[in-house]
């Protein structure tokens, strides 16, 4: 469009007056050039007819910048201006005005003949709309941040470079001049306002730090609520905005679901979703430009909820509580929604009841409901309800967008409860079978003119192929035609759609395709308008001005064409297989109008450039290149065009090879499946350790024995953790994950082991009686009772809490251990004396952690002094039967002050008192467990044991029970079998086994602790325990208990004479053997070979040896070599190598006559792999000593200096060998850093660390190559090979140490020692006489550079003696002794007596402490009464002065001394001759001191009179 518009202001005799004046100018004009503008003003005028709309509120914008901004309205570009031509409103009167002087300023205000300004002109463009788009070509996510003063302001600088103008002057009624006098004052106020905003957003000359205008405000809100800052920012150039939390950056972007921001038009904002108490900070927004930083702070407090006890009417009420309403809201959600399935083109709803107490009339809670912590608005796909007791959500066509965690929040004036669960949708069904499912998650980016970005996210289900591409489709809102955008299927989730219609809205879908055929399409994107970025912007600003009078048309010359410059940062946004598309910024020299862009390209290797769109030039700054040959490298560049011509081409990209920038990601990890309830299991694995914008996962369940694979989630998610629902309770399940992002899908990981979808074990209950034990001054021995029900897990371990106790209020509760408990007693440590205590026991199984047991009793710190044990721990009853019952206990924490040499055990019936207490034997019980016989069947017990050493017998341990004496149905004991073959075995079967249940060996109820001797068979409900050489060794008891269950468990004793019973029957079973000398063995030799051996006692010469493996007679070949030597007995097989087919057992049979023998080894499982590896490794040592090697591998040393050195020896090198180091799989290069560590002196390499640190932990690696073969060394310098490094150091740093050393001060004495280095754990100790010292507030020890020393305060005799200092070697520890007698007591005791003398001197001087003010002004007559402070020791002499002269005691001054502290002075009616300088003087032996004060005595009369007189 090629107009002007000017907003006519001028008053009509004005109008007139400057008519006429242009009337006699226009006469010196030719003829010829008045037709010629006529012909050009009308064809003006029915353009402005047509557009004068669109552009009226943008026009009106820039015209108010325009009066503000005058002096930026010039041109660079010297122009010429056409005559403009004035007509009427019938357009009889056709006239010329003159042209303005060349170089002339152009300018926009409206004046009268008397240049007053009367108004203001808005140009307008003559040219058409699109190329005042072109002209406005930027970024757009630059452009909607920009103000709208800048943008109409901008705007207007590229309007002036149009080519003419015209003038319209209409005639005015005396009403429309009076109306337009008062709109035109109105202006000009509104023009004084806005003067100076506007100087601000200059962008040439007023250049500014940036400005706050609204600075962000503090609030205060509840948890789980969601807050919005705000602030304005003015400044020139654009400041740029950060959002710090607590001085740390926040980043929006890596946190999407926690932090939102926006910049729109200088307003800024930042989002906090979902806040908890953790986001309570300080939240700064900091504004930055080349002119400076300012910034401002808000505080956000977010407050918890808690639940307590209901206050009293006097106490401050809790979080909960709204005054508002004088109650607590209580919420409870009922009759929730479940896990929900739907499928795609399905409606479902979810919904909850809320009862909201207590009812309050005509309040209603907040009810949100949110998907994946997104609160959800209303829409055509999602409809919410609350109908006062029950929320409601639909949604209606399900896609699978929808799929996610739902939760349902109700927000009261109390707090706030919510409710989630997840949601699934299905695919549709295919049309077609085989063929994939739709992509989902469609949406546009990067819209201009006539392009726009589309991604999409992949489906979850390829179909029975792979899924090959993706076809997009776009639609024009309003129409229901779709246009396929794309020939060939894409294989990225992302593709630029070009050769969209500006100014139109578009929506898209995405289809996949693979070998079967089409997926149905995905739900339609978002409508996106095709339109420059910058027009957009201008389109959200809107108006900025009303209308403010009748439009004059005006018109000039056109100027000259003008070549745009060159485009800037041509860059390569995007790059795949199939296109490539670039991206630009505009030139800063355009011309005077709008520019397009030609796109060139050339061939790596070529200084051929080809232009690739030829016909049709682009309008945005976006341009995306298909059909290049895929692996060719290219290069490109951007020329600009406008009418006067085409431009110089930009900077070249440089090559660029076509091809997928993105990879594919790796595979996932292993994922592990675990129980979770009847229909569902938790899935976890590990992420994807190489992958770019990930998109997501998918987990994929099979049914064990199938090869069916059904999808778990339909929609990716990006956590590692996912519940899979909807599983058939009791089937076997495996899983696999597989991640995806833009480029593709990875390979599946691994698949999961299986798991049977069942119920997960539940926590534990609570633990009970917590008692203590034991205390000393500092800690405290806690016991307690393990829980009743373990959750159908067993016991893992303990947790501790404590909480002090003050007269009668209790702490708040803080942990105790960290890491679990295994028994059910502790060391509370770290406690204070005389102070009392509550514990509280939390249990852990597999599960998790149970409920807080029931607190104990108030429990002193203090220590005790008993002499006997202290009570058992750990009771429990295992082999309950109706006449009998095994207990086992645990022997007392407190051995008392001999050791425990036996117990005793006591029950009672449950019914009776404590005066129903009997012993269950007379004398002293040895061991730990004892087995009750003699119950009365049916009846409860309650049971417990007292220990005994040689100061007497201790206290009870907490009793056990009640216990009911009764068989349990189907209890069976212990067996012993004896089999064909002579084998001994000890039989248990159980037929109430559970899942997870084992049954659990131990001899004399005790861990089996040599294992060698028995084996355990275990198969179905019957488990055996096998003697694999019955002897004497194996008597005992031997018990067996089934975990997992109620307790079933029993007990054999074998005794010698039934041990010689079974041996006798063993040997009936058996036929004669021949003895062995040794067992069948085997060892390794050179170059891996094996060898198995043994050895017969005696043999004859007809001794037959048959060998066997795994059943198969083998005989000498290539494989086996065989030997017996019958003189000595030795039977000998040899093997080159051990292979993965000779896992197994190795057998000799020899027959010799009647007598047979047989001997095997057991090779499988783990003792066979071990075995292999190693013959393995024997060979490949061989091997590898054939080429470079390691002589001695990767180990560290410490130097005296205490630097960490790692060395190695190598051999068998060249000089063309390669050795390169190398720390967590990265290379050390020659430039880099570490590389100056690295040390090579004949075969020794060394790698200097340095002081270590755990900085420097990691794993080191050396390589040795060259054409002979290569090796490589491997250090761990973590964990166990991190400790060994540090123990090492400490050893070297503990011999460093130098002697003790006596240093004296005021406060006491000290010992030291220097050391060459101290690091911050090595561990030291000092001992008195051979005892540790403990730290207390007379004597501590520390650490100070390379000095470790012990302070010793006020010392006394009893401090002198021998010390000593213990350090840590890693092992053992290094000691320094120092004698602390004799003359060094003396000198060091001494030198501490004179500095505490000086000290004491310093800390008792009579002085002055306070009490005494510097001025008093008192009025005539009254009495003045003063009181110093004193201190001294001993009491000072106390005086008082007056201007220097000592004052005694009278009528009128009364000086009193009270209690060595209070000296006071009392003047009564003091007189103006009392003003003066005053002084209470202290004195003792130790020093003196005055305090001074000034006493200023003024009369009230004379100081009227003075007033008087001034007036």
């Amino acid at each position: 469009m090629s107009q002007a518009v000017q907003v006519t202001q001028k008053k009509q005799t004005h109008q007139t007056h400057q008519t006429h004046q242009e009337v006699q100018r226009v006469q010196q004009v030719k003829q010829v050039q008045r037709v010629q503008q006529v012909q050009q003003v009308q064809q003006v005028q029915r353009v402005q007819q047509q557009q004068q709309h669109h552009y009226e509120s943008s026009y009106h914008l820039s015209s108010k910048s325009s009066v503000q901004q005058q002096s930026f309205l010039s041109h660079k570009t010297s122009s010429h201006r056409l005559k403009a031509v004035v007509k009427t409103e019938k357009g009889q009167e056709v006239v010329e005005l003159s042209p303005l002087p060349k170089r002339a300023k152009r300018t926009y205000l409206a004046m009268d003949t008397d240049k007053e300004v009367i108004g203001y002109v808005i140009p307008v463009f003559r040219a058409d709309h699109d190329v005042v788009r072109g002209l406005m070509e930027a970024r757009e996510d630059d452009v909607t941040e920009e103000g709208i003063s800048y943008v109409a302001m901008r705007n207007l600088f590229v309007r002036e470079a149009r080519e003419a103008m015209e003038v319209k002057v209409e005639k005015k009624t005396r009403t429309t001049h009076i109306r337009e006098s008062a709109e035109r004052v109105e202006l000009g106020k509104t023009m004084e306002e806005w003067s100076e905003f506007r100087k601000k957003m200059n962008p040439d000359s007023l250049t500014h730090r940036p400005e706050f205008i609204v600075k962000p405000r503090g609030q205060t809100i509840w948890e789980g609520n969601t807050v919005k800052l705000h602030c304005t920012v003015a400044g020139w150039p654009k400041p740029r905005i950060a959002w710090y939390k607590n001085n740390v950056l926040i980043d929006a972007k890596a946190h999407p679901e926690k932090y939102t921001t926006e910049s729109n038009y200088n307003m800024h904002s930042l989002e906090i979703k979902n806040c908890d108490f953790l986001d309570t900070a300080q939240y700064c927004a900091s504004a930055l430009n080349i002119k400076g930083e300012v910034s401002s702070v808000a505080t956000i407090v977010v407050k918890r909820f808690q639940e307590c006890e209901e206050p009293g009417p006097l106490e401050p009420k809790p979080h909960g509580y709204s005054p508002e309403h004088g109650v607590t809201f209580q919420t409870t959600i009922i009759d929730k929604f479940e896990v929900a399935f739907g499928h795609e083109g399905e409606t479902l709803s979810l919904g909850c009841t809320v009862i909201v107490y207590p009812t309050v009339k005509k309040y209603q809670p907040e009810v949100v409901w949110y998907r994946n912590s997104v609160p959800l608005k209303p829409s055509k796909w999602v409809h919410t309800h609350w109908s006062g007791e029950r929320a409601t959500l639909t949604l209606t066509h399900l896609n699978k967008e929808d799929e996610g965690m739902y939760t349902l929040r109700v927000n009261t004036k109390s707090g706030f409860d919510s409710y989630s669960a997840y949601v699934f949708v299905k695919d549709a069904d295919v049309e077609v079978e085989g063929a994939p499912v739709a992509p989902l998650d469609v949406r546009c980016h990067d819209a201009n003119k006539d392009y726009v970005v589309v991604t999409w996210k992949q489906p979850a289900v390829e179909g029975s192929s792979p899924i090959l591409g993706y076809y997009i489709d776009k639609c024009e809102v309003g129409t229901h035609h779709w246009a396929q955008c794309n020939e060939n299927p894409v294989k990225y989730a992302r593709f630029p759609v070009t050769g969209l219609v500006e100014g139109r809205s578009y929506i898209f879908r995405v289809r996949a395709f693979n070998q079967e055929g089409v997926s149905r399409p995905s739900r339609v994107s978002e409508p996106v308008i095709a339109m420059d970025p910058s027009d957009r912007a201008s389109l959200k600003a809107g108006p900025s001005a009303p209308f403010t009078g009748m439009i004059k048309f005006t018109e000039e010359d056109p100027t000259v064409g003008v070549i745009p410059g060159e485009p800037t940062d041509v860059v390569v946004t995007e790059a795949t297989k199939s296109y490539v598309v670039l991206a630009w910024k505009p030139p800063v020299q355009r011309g005077h109008e709008g520019v397009m862009y030609y796109i060139e390209k050339s061939v790596s290797g070529s200084d051929i450039w080809q232009r690739v769109n030829t016909g049709m030039p682009v309008k945005s700054p976006r341009f995306a290149l298909f059909d290049l040959a895929e692996g060719k490298s290219y290069s490109f560049r951007v020329r600009c065009s406008n009418s006067a011509g085409v431009g110089e081409p930009s900077a070249s990209t440089g090559d660029v090879t076509v091809g997928d920038i993105l990879d594919l990601p790796s595979a996932p990890g292993t994922p592990v499946a675990a129980r979770n309830t009847d229909t569902s299991v938790v899935v976890f694995w590990s992420a994807s350790k190489d992958v770019s914008h990930l998109v997501g996962y998918y987990i994929e369940c099979s049914e064990v024995g199938t090869d069916i694979w059904m999808p778990c989630n339909n929609k990716p998610i990006k956590q590692t953790r996912f519940v899979c629902h909807g599983l058939i309770t009791g089937v076997n399940y495996v899983f696999r994950v597989k991640a995806v992002n833009a480029a593709g899908y990875s390979l599946s990981s691994s698949q999961s082991d299986a798991v049977i979808v069942q119920a997960a074990i539940s926590v534990p209950g609570k633990s009970s009686d917590v008692t203590m034990l034991e205390a000393v001054k500092d800690y405290m021995i806690l016991s307690w009772n393990p829980p009743a029900h373990d959750g159908g897990a067993d016991i893992r371990g303990y947790f501790v809490d404590y909480r002090t106790v003050k007269g009668g209020v209790a702490g708040k509760w803080h942990e105790m251990n960290h890491k679990a408990l295994t028994t059910t007693t502790f060391k509370a440590e770290d406690l204070k004396e005389n102070v009392f205590y509550q514990f509280q026991v939390r249990a852990m199984n597999m599960a998790g952690v149970s409920e807080a047991s029931l607190p104990s009793g108030r429990l002193e710190c203090k220590e005790w002094t008993i002499t006997v044990p202290g009570p058992p721990v750990g009771l429990h009853v295992l082999e309950v039967r109706d006449t009998s019952a095994v207990i086992l206990w645990e022997p007392p924490v407190f051995d008392g002050r001999t050791p425990v040499n036996g117990y005793y055990l006591d029950l009672k019936f449950e019914s009776a008192g404590e005066e129903g207490w009997k012993a269950a034997h007379e004398k002293v019980n040895q061991v730990k467990y004892m087995k009750v016989t003699g119950l009365e069947a049916g009846a409860s017990y309650v049971f417990r044991v007292r220990a005994q050493n040689l100061a007497g017998v201790g206290n009870p341990s907490v009793p056990i029970g009640p216990i009911l004496a009764q068989s349990r149905p189907g209890t069976k004991e212990i067996y012993v079998d004896v089999d064909d073959d002579g084998v001994i075995s000890m039989v248990f079967e159980c037929a109430d086994l559970k899942a997870g249940s084992e049954f659990v060996w131990s001899k004399n109820y005790q861990a089996m602790a040599d294992t060698s001797r028995i084996t355990i068979v275990t198969e179905k409900g019957k488990s055996r325990a096998i003697f694999n050489s019955p002897s004497l060794e194996d008597l005992g008891t031997y018990s067996c208990v089934v975990t997992n269950t109620d307790g079933i468990s029993s007990s054999y004793t074998l005794t010698e004479e039934g041990l010689k019973r079974l041996l006798d029957i063993s040997y009936d079973h058996k036929f004669p053997v021949i003895p062995f000398k040794n067992e069948m063995a085997m060892e390794l030799l050179e170059k891996g070979r094996v060898r198995f051996w043994t050895q017969v006692e005696k043999c004859t010469a007809d001794c037959q040896v048959e060998y066997v493996f795994n059943d198969v007679i083998i005989t000498q070949g290539k494989k086996y070599t065989m030997n017996f030597d019958k003189s000595t007995g030795i039977i000998e097989m040899f093997m080159d190598s051990l292979e993965v087919t000779d896992e197994g057992t190795f057998t000799f049979n020899l027959v010799d006559g009647k007598a047979k023998g047989a001997t095997s080894l057991v090779l499988i499982g783990d003792e066979f792999r071990e075995l292999q590896k190693k013959s393995e490794f024997e060979r490949a040592e061989w091997v590898r000593k054939q080429g470079p090697h390691f002589v001695e591998y990767l180990d560290f040393t410490v130097t005296p200096e205490c630097d960490v050195l790692l060395k190695c020896k190598i051999g068998n090198v060249k000089a063309e060998t390669e050795i390169t180091w190398s720390k967590d799989c990265i290379e050390i290069a020659d430039d880099d850093e570490d590389a100056k560590k690295i040390e090579k002196k004949d075969g020794d390499l060394t790698f200097n660390i340095g002081k270590i640190s755990k900085h420097d932990a990691g794993v080191y690696e050396v390589f040795l190559k060259d054409d002979r073969g290569k090796d490589s060394s491997i250090f761990k310098l973590t964990d166990a090979g991190y400790q060994a490094v540090m123990n090492e150091l400490f050893r070297v740093i503990a011999n460093s140490a130098s002697d003790i050393q006596v240093i004296s001060t005021e406060h006491g004495i000290i010992l030291q020692s220097v050391v060459t280095y101290h690091h911050e754990d090595l561990r030291v100790g000092w001992l008195h006489k051979d005892a540790k010292i403990s730290a207390s507030e007379r004597v501590k020890a520390g650490v100070t550079g390379e000095q470790l020393w012990l302070k010793i305060n006020e010392p006394t005799e009893k401090d002198k003696g021998k010390y000593a200092m213990d350090i840590f070697d890693g092992k053992d520890g290094v000691k320094r002794v120092f004698e602390l007698s004799g003359k060094a007591w003396e000198e060091a005791f001494e030198e501490f007596q004179k500095l505490k003398a000086a000290a004491i001197a310093e800390r008792n001087r009579a002085r002055v402490i306070g009490g005494l003010p510097d001025v008093v002004a008192i009025q005539e007559g009254k009495s003045l009464n003063l009181t110093g402070n004193v201190w001294g020791e001993p009491v000072p002499e106390v005086s008082w002065t007056k201007n220097e002269k000592q004052l005694l005691s009278d009528d009128h001054y009364s000086l009193k001394f009270e209690h060595g502290k209070f000296a006071s002075i009392t003047i009564a009616a003091v007189t103006t001759t009392d003003s003066g300088k005053y002084a209470l003087v202290v004195k003792n032996k130790y020093g003196t001191e005055a305090g001074e004060f000034t006493v200023s005595v003024y009369n009230p009369e004379d100081d009227e009179h003075k007033e008087e007189k001034k007036d």
